[in-house]
């Protein structure tokens, strides 16, 4: 199957090698387009896949197309290869914001699209990509689009109106959670740990943390209330969180960020 990625930035990248080093790599072939040709000659020598400026004639050579540009820029690219676009192919697109519908519109052809909203980690082969079909899309295409975000982490799917929501949560997560991590660090530095031991203790705690929570199957609070024994540290821990409010908190920026994912596709 023949994958074309136009604007290869870091997810696009990511995506690339994903692909290639997965056990399924054999079976696509893989090409992109970048900004200029000194980057296409770069990324070509990097990921060992072909690279060039010409969004046309990556379309006409692509059973499916992932669109990895700028929401701004998607316009416009779709525009350029509309004429290129044949029945049957399938556009990914990673654009944070525009709707499967705008994205038909400014492609101008009736096909189907899956829209899709990866989050950084992709770049460590530990992504949550969120993805949902549009109306000329079935289950055949979403498996296609599963497969390639796969190789970069876990998929979700969910119906379009909730993608605000997942972008708030999984596409801007990622900052909340160096945040935290920042924060426990520079507590472990407070109490007398050297700064690195610190960050690699508060980062390495929310890692082991998330995958008891996705491989035991327990809910989040179940697993706190193991760790909280009774006149422990953890509860007096668990007490000055609560009275900071951080719950509250990271459910403010989770809303606000999804009102801002809201207003963003207004705007284009």
């Amino acid at each position: 199957m023949k994958i074309g990625i136009i604007g290869l930035g870091k997810m696009g990248e990511a995506l690339a090698s994903g692909i290639m080093k997965s056990s399924h790599g054999k079976d696509y072939s893989i090409q992109a387009t970048t900004h200029s040709q000194k980057s296409a000659e770069e990324a070509a020598s990097r990921l060992k896949i072909k690279c060039h400026n010409d969004n046309k004639k990556l379309a006409a050579d692509s059973d499916i197309v992932i669109l990895c540009v700028k929401p701004h820029q998607a316009e416009a690219a779709l525009k350029e290869i509309s004429k290129e676009w044949k029945s049957g192919q399938l556009l990914i697109s990673i654009c944070a914001a525009l709707t499967t519908e705008q994205l038909s519109k400014f492609l101008g052809k009736n096909s189907p699209i899956i829209r899709a909203m990866p989050n950084t980690p992709c770049l460590v082969g530990e992504g949550m990509t969120v993805l949902t079909a549009g109306e000329h899309s079935n289950e055949s295409h979403l498996k296609k689009a599963e497969a390639i975000f796969k190789t970069v982490g876990e998929t979700a799917t969910i119906t379009e109106d909730l993608m605000d929501g997942a972008t708030g949560l999984s596409g801007c997560g990622p900052a909340y959670v160096y945040l935290m991590i920042e924060a426990l660090s520079e507590a472990g530095v407070k109490v007398g740990l050297p700064r690195k031991t610190s960050t690699l203790l508060a980062a390495q705690t929310l890692m082991g943390a998330s995958k008891m929570v996705i491989e035991g199957g327990q809910h989040p609070a179940a697993l706190k209330d193991e760790v909280t024994t009774p006149a422990g540290c953890t509860i007096d821990g668990l007490m000055a969180l609560e009275e900071g409010a951080l719950r509250v908190t990271l459910i403010k920026a989770v809303l606000a960020a999804t009102r801002r994912s809201q207003k963003m596709g207004e705007k284009i």
